[in-house]
């Protein structure tokens, strides 16, 4: 056999057990009912986000001065906010918010927390403590703390929201990655990458990265509904997005002055987090046992 038909056939049997991997992921999902059902709402949540304009009854933005503080009826499920918009409209169009914002700035975090991560712990030495200090330095500051100053520097809106949180995100990827970095470093399947004269480059991040891809992706999950929580947080007390943005934060913020004669208007967009959250709970914790062998029964 050639060395070019055995590339090929070594390549093929790297995808299939790629593909079987994932599958013995997905079915152990799939035994656990918590984690199913967790998946279940947060797919149909993402759903109902991207395929809004199909979904939702009326406009987000569209006015009915006639129906101001309407309570839930046939006409709007959920009511109507204090300038007659419908409730439901904006929850559903509020989570294309919510959800990119939770994703975007989670994942963007955790990419290049394991990116520096790995350089970091790989590099060790002088590098390792002078970057450490930083990074401690950094995490000293509670994140939702740094996304609030940020904000504030910043202003408000979709974009800078994003920034906030991605950085707030940064310190504590780059803390796990590193740490886990530095127990992989001294196995013995880099030592033999090592000995062929492999670079840096290809053996942080073709070797030692897909061995600790597996806990990442746990922390990414659990990671977007703590995020998704502070995004909220940070509209409701007047920085990230703002009315009249659909996001379900910025909905708390402009109900919060009419609970006691309007609670409708708040309850909404409060259960919408606190189920979107813990669908995301519950399917991470479903996705850590599966990729734990120990928990594999």
């Amino acid at each position: 056999m050639t060395s070019q038909a055995k590339a090929a056939q070594k390549g093929y049997e790297d995808d299939a057990r790629k593909e079987s991997m994932i599958l013995e992921v997905f079915r152990q999902i799939l035994k656990n009912p918590t984690a199913t059902a967790g998946m279940i709402v947060f797919l149909l949540i993402c759903l109902i986000a991207i395929f809004a304009p199909l979904v939702a009854p009326y406009s987000p933005t569209e006015m009915d001065l006639t129906s101001m503080y309407a309570t839930p009826s046939m006409k709007h499920l959920l009511g109507c906010d204090e300038v007659g918009r419908d409730i439901l409209s904006r929850l559903i169009y509020g989570a294309r918010y919510s959800l990119s914002i939770g994703l975007i700035a989670d994942i963007g975090s955790q990419v290049i927390g394991v990116l520096l991560g790995c350089l970091i712990g790989y590099a060790g030495g002088k590098v390792d403590m002078i970057a450490m200090r930083v990074v401690d330095v950094w995490l000293a500051i509670p994140s939702i703390l740094l996304a609030v100053m940020i904000s504030t520097i910043l202003g408000s809106g979709y974009v800078n929201t994003i920034i906030a949180m991605l950085v707030s995100n940064i310190p504590g990827g780059i803390r796990s990655s590193r740490a886990m970095c530095l127990r992989e470093r001294e196995m013995d399947y880099l030592e033999a990458a090592r000995s062929i004269n492999c670079s840096r480059f290809r053996i942080m991040y073709i070797h030692m990265v897909p061995n600790i891809i597996s806990p990442t992706i746990v922390g990414t999950t659990m990671g977007i509904g703590s995020t998704i929580m502070t995004v909220a947080g940070l509209a409701y007390i007047g920085l990230g997005i703002q009315p009249p943005t659909p996001e379900w934060g910025a909905m708390l913020s402009a109900g919060r002055n009419y609970i006691m004669q309007y609670p409708h208007m708040i309850t909404s967009p409060g259960v919408a987090i606190a189920i979107t959250v813990l669908a995301l709970n519950m399917f991470g914790d479903g996705l850590r046992d599966a990729l734990d062998p120990k928990m594999k029964n």
